[in-house]
């Protein structure tokens, strides 16, 4: 059974973060910069928010409102859904599917401690797969 920490030891545990006064702008540079689509949102060392492409489009672009002028905080995702190290990826997809969100805090007893993404099971699960498929024709070619 695949784990989250199995993600985390493949894809590694850096997170970027941003804080609640930053503004919408300045967020999806930075996103845009590292090439992901969403962050915690992290107030004096406490995850308050999560904030994604999702919320700049529907929550600033169709509402009308400046990014410029509108910090994360007035348009992130709250309450943060989360899960640990130790969660399947099942549980993750299940979770990710009834929430319909694309990222998922990981946190332990020192509080955040990566991020996982519905891409980054699905990698996994692939990688899996591969390595199935080609253990099988391993065997079947040294039986014949």
């Amino acid at each position: 059974m695949l784990i989250v920490d199995d993600i985390l030891n493949r894809k590694g545990r850096d997170v970027m973060t941003i804080a609640p006064s930053a503004t919408v702008l300045d967020a999806a540079r930075a996103m845009t910069q590292r090439g992901i689509g969403g962050m915690p949102v992290v107030d004096e060392g406490e995850m308050v928010g999560m904030f994604t492409e999702r919320d700049i489009l529907r929550r600033v672009l169709v509402a009308l409102r400046d990014p410029a002028t509108t910090t994360v905080s007035e348009v992130m995702s709250s309450p943060v859904v989360s899960c640990g190290r130790e969660t399947t990826t099942e549980e993750c997809t299940e979770l990710m599917t009834a929430r319909r969100m694309r990222h998922l805090p990981v946190v332990d007893d020192t509080g955040l401690c990566g991020i996982v993404t519905i891409g980054d099971i699905l990698a996994l699960h692939t990688a899996k797969q591969e390595a199935e498929i080609e253990e099988l024709n391993r065997y079947i070619h040294d039986i014949r």
